[in-house]
């Protein structure tokens, strides 16, 4: 529960978070309570222990399938970068391209903002152009909500 509070504040949806920590805290309290009662007993503390790891795996998981948010993308294919753009673009998807020099000459840089849902898709595309492309992704706040596509979702 905790993760995903933590990941709904940093969203900056109040109210959801607020409404988990709500009922985080009361069952951090009575769970607490209930090893602090029996210390003499160390299967109660193993059980409280293992909760709480149990509790962070799956609010990881919980976090990774509801996909919460945007991430801007950014790629540096090491071929063509164009078959990229197109099929992007094809999907509605504003490109912005980056004109670059790396290691070996000239690169672009492509920058796109997507749900964090169809971020998978993204990755499936930079792979379609046959090359190796190098990709990192970073969380975008929401007011850069009106960068996003118009056509599709």
């Amino acid at each position: 529960m905790g993760t995903v509070r933590m990941i709904l504040i940093v969203k900056g949806r109040r109210l959801q978070a607020a409404t988990i920590g709500f009922f985080e805290a009361i069952i951090y309290i009575v769970a607490l309570g209930w090893v602090v009662n029996s210390l003499d007993e160390p299967f109660n503390i193993l059980v409280y222990a293992l909760g709480f790891a149990a509790g962070n795996y799956v609010g990881i998981y919980l976090e990774e399938k509801l996909a919460l948010g945007h991430v801007c993308v950014q790629v540096i294919p090491s071929l063509k970068s164009q078959p990229i753009v197109e099929q992007l673009r094809k999907d509605g998807y504003g490109v912005t391209v980056i004109e670059a020099v790396g290691k070996n000459g000239p690169k672009n840089i492509l920058k796109c903002i997507r749900r964090k849902k169809k971020f998978k898709k993204d990755v499936k595309v930079t792979g379609t152009s046959g090359s190796k492309s190098i990709y990192c992704y970073y969380g975008c706040q929401k007011n850069t909500r009106w960068l996003l596509q118009t056509s599709k979702g």
